[in-house]
């Protein structure tokens, strides 16, 4: 096929991208051009930007592609750009959203979050700082208006947080670097809270699989639910101290400074309970926790997390705990 990838050299985008080719299809990114491009020459390279609404998009017009992968959509002003733009030269858009469109539910702990979960009003048309809150809010506009746009003939894919070789967020790779450091490590809550993320490698097989097959729908991208107990055994932590929830959450911390906790009970905890049971009986291949830990290791250097928590914020906390 000929499939064009919105985004395509960063984290995600890279691996869809590295599975387009693998499979044998030809593949066309679209992007600034501002960040580095490990990319095969055989990409075809089109610049633009996508905050300059349609006139952004000049590269594009008049060109046809059987798909178009969208990755880096994320305000009303992009999708109502490119959906326009491609409309008539694009038999079928996937578009990446987020489980973050999710609403939290009052029966929070009964779970898991379905496709049918009700989602959080979308945001306006002409919101366009990606910032809080207002990221789940402009992907439920987003994922409108992709289907109004394409209607039956489009994929809307719900990731859970996203991990994996080259991620350059950090989140994940915090907990491999504070264990590997050593020293009496801060474990959050008591270790019964639940984590869940999506290895990239899955995400972008299942993305080509969705092209390639033309599978249309909404689906939740998520992968295996295990406790904060069996993380920090996985990590192969031995220096542990559970802090519990109350002390982190009156110390100000959150899932900025301890990515990926989200307690029992708190905020957006029902998002750490999320089923991707449609899209794995659509062809989604789940890898295990152990496996996705290892490709990140063997992946090379891992970024730091800029919002991680300080030693001396880590020490105090250990021993209020104490």
């Amino acid at each position: 096929m000929q499939v064009l990838l919105l985004g395509g050299t960063q984290f995600i985008g890279r691996h869809i991208t590295e599975a387009l080719l693998a499979a044998g299809h030809r593949v066309s990114v679209f992007n600034r051009g501002l960040s580095s491009d490990p990319l095969p020459a055989a990409v075809e390279r089109l610049r633009g930007d996508r905050d300059a609404g349609v006139a952004g998009l000049a590269a594009l017009a008049g060109r046809r592609w059987d798909v178009c992968i969208d990755v880096s959509g994320y305000t009303p002003t992009h999708l109502h750009a490119s959906t326009t733009v491609l409309r008539d030269g694009v038999a079928h858009y996937v578009f990446t959203s987020a489980v973050m469109v999710y609403d939290d539910p009052d029966d929070i702990g009964t779970g898991p979050v379905l496709e049918t979960q009700p989602r959080v009003p979308p945001a306006p048309d002409d919101l366009v700082e990606v910032a809080g809150d207002a990221y789940g809010r402009l992907k439920v506009r987003c994922e409108d208006i992709v289907q109004a746009a394409f209607p039956g003939r489009c994929t809307v894919l719900r990731p859970q947080t996203v991990v994996g070789p080259h991620d350059t967020s950090g989140r994940y790779a915090y907990w491999l670097q504070r264990v590997e450091r050593g020293g009496t490590v801060l474990a959050p809550g008591d270790g019964s809270d639940h984590l869940q993320v999506i290895d990239v490698l899955d995400l972008a097989r299942f993305v080509e699989r969705a092209a390639d097959q033309q599978v249309f729908g909404t689906f939740n991208l998520a992968g295996p639910r295990f406790t904060w107990a069996s993380f920090m055994a996985l990590l192969g932590a031995q220096n542990l101290v559970w802090v519990p929830a109350p002390l982190l959450l009156a110390a100000g911390l959150g899932f900025q400074q301890l990515p990926l906790y989200r307690p029992a009970g708190g905020r957006h905890a029902s998002l750490m309970h999320v089923s991707s049971e449609r899209a794995q009986a659509a062809g989604l291949v789940l890898s295990d926790p152990a496996e996705t830990l290892q490709t990140v290791r063997a992946a090379g250097p891992l970024a730091a997390l800029e919002t991680a928590l300080s030693a001396a914020q880590e020490a105090d906390l250990i021993a209020q705990a104490r």
